[in-house]
């Protein structure tokens, strides 16, 4: 099974016989793939119930959770790696998602859809509308998708925190693109994040 791009950067860049904590881990694609492939321990949580029973019909270690007031459950430095993929963008308070992340793991992997990108842009410049577009498949009205970041807005965020980006990817068309300008040429970006 082929994961969805901003996963497949992930399960390439974290090392092998690590413990990771999956948040928001959907169907558990991710945490199977670090597993199968690289020995990993992984550990899952997710809010959707259908989600949580496909990922522990894998023999997935998933709960169900909510981000926004579970982590706080999670131990300091309990994992090397906590994961949050498309999940930033929907929590109702990212930047306490994001400190606990960094509290839980010794690194934390964010990846998000970047509502800076020209197709985002040009769809409300011309339409006047928000966008529907493979990425973003939801109208307005039924997004759970409910703070917009953009790569600018992200890369401000963890400056103004003092927290240090050890490398950052950025995907467009589901494939790696260059950093230059990717505030406004990339779909995803994906950051790994340390303390």
């Amino acid at each position: 099974m082929s994961l969805r791009p901003d996963l497949a950067v992930i399960a390439d860049h974290v090392m092998p016989g690590t413990r990771v904590l999956d948040v928001g881990c959907g169907d558990g694609a991710l945490m199977a793939a670090l597993r199968d492939r690289a020995g990993v321990d992984a550990r899952g949580l997710e809010i959707d119930a259908g989600n949580v029973a496909a990922a522990v019909a894998r023999g997935l270690s998933v709960v169900q959770g909510d981000a926004d007031i579970d982590l706080a459950g999670y131990p300091d430095n309990s994992f090397d790696y906590a994961i949050l993929s498309q999940t930033l963008q929907t929590a109702r308070g990212p930047d306490k998602v994001l400190d606990e992340l960094l509290r839980i793991g010794t690194r934390a992997f964010v990846s998000f859809p970047n509502f800076a990108h020209w197709r985002v842009r040009l769809s409300l410049l011309w339409g006047g509308r928000m966008p529907v577009t493979p990425l973003l498949p939801e109208r307005w009205y039924d997004t759970p998708n409910i703070h917009h970041v953009t790569i600018d807005d992200f890369r401000a965020f963890v400056a103004e925190r003092g927290i240090g980006v050890e490398r950052a990817w950025f995907l467009s068309r589901g494939k790696q693109t260059t950093s230059a300008a990717a505030n406004f040429l990339a779909e995803h970006a994906v950051f790994l994040l340390r303390n």
